[in-house]
């Protein structure tokens, strides 16, 4: 690891919840190509972007960021999914294609919040076995690295990281909201995470009719809660309701809410729920 690479880790904390899933061999990239729902052949050597899994019906599995190491190796760096989990159901699609799926464990995540010392933008660094990715946006410089050394745990930092993702309407999607939501429902275009343009993957025709269409009638909400609430909970205003908590981090809570309704004040539970502007930044 460089001197740079290891002065950013010394100010690191582990990121629990992030994992990494591998493909590699002859057919990994079209593989991924014709499973996920971004464009993967837009990806040069060192680049990531936001991308995700859907369910026939255009849900989301898992939302993820892929990495091209090179033509023959991708590494997935999963929020919230289960690696292994997602190893086997992807492995139901391999067929006859030349391509292994692996979860390393040598590589684990953490998080600071400083600028990377080499990675900008949808650019990585790469030396050795450690990954540096830049997961700056409007709301502050971070650094997330994959290494071999576990970082020490530090559930304030981690937390403010949480709560950055939902800042920048990244969705946490645990295994209860996991195959439930479509991309456009996400929000996902604001972090180019889905393509309408590259050819079929599972789910591409309903996020495609619904673009095309113009369908799209919900979208992320980000609220402050007067305390904290349950994720799955009824977004209510004047009586009705408009939506559903997908994710929380302390008092800070991120719903699928009408977009008619999105920036008016709302309550889930009786608690009051106070709209607050999504930041920008953290598309890739």
């Amino acid at each position: 690891m460089s001197d740079n690479l290891q002065d950013a880790a010394t100010d690191a904390f582990a990121l629990s919840g992030w994992h990494v899933l591998v493909i590699s061999g002859r057919d990994a990239l079209a593989f991924a190509q014709s499973q996920f729902m971004n464009d993967v052949a837009a990806l040069a050597d060192g680049q990531w972007q936001w991308n995700g899994w859907l369910t026939p019906k255009g849900r989301v599995i898992a939302l993820f960021a892929l990495l091209r190491i090179n033509a023959d190796t991708l590494l997935l760096v999963l929020p919230d999914a289960d690696p292994a989990k997602l190893s086997a159901q992807l492995q139901n699609y391999v067929f006859r294609s030349k391509v292994s799926l692996s979860v390393p464990n040598d590589l684990h995540a953490s998080g600071c919040f400083s600028m990377p010392s080499h990675a900008a933008g949808a650019r990585f660094h790469h030396i050795g076995a450690a990954i540096e990715l830049d997961l700056s946006g409007d709301g502050g410089l971070r650094t997330l690295l994959l290494d071999a050394t576990t970082a020490p745990v530090n559930t304030t930092s981690e937390s403010a990281w949480c709560a950055q993702d939902l800042m920048h309407g990244l969705p946490r999607l645990d295994a209860t909201q996991a195959e439930h939501w479509t991309p456009q429902q996400l929000s996902l275009d604001r972090l180019r995470a889905f393509s309408v343009k590259k050819g079929c993957y599972p789910g591409q025709e309903i996020v495609a009719r619904t673009h095309y269409l113009g369908q799209v009638k919900r979208g992320l909400a980000l609220y402050q809660a007067a305390s904290t609430i349950a994720v799955g909970s009824d977004i209510e205003q004047d009586g009705r309701g408009i939506g559903s908590i997908v994710c929380v981090e302390d008092a800070l809570a991120l719903g699928v809410a009408h977009l008619d309704a999105a920036t008016q004040p709302a309550a889930a539970g009786g608690i009051a729920l106070a709209p607050q502007v999504l930041l920008g930044g953290l598309a890739r």
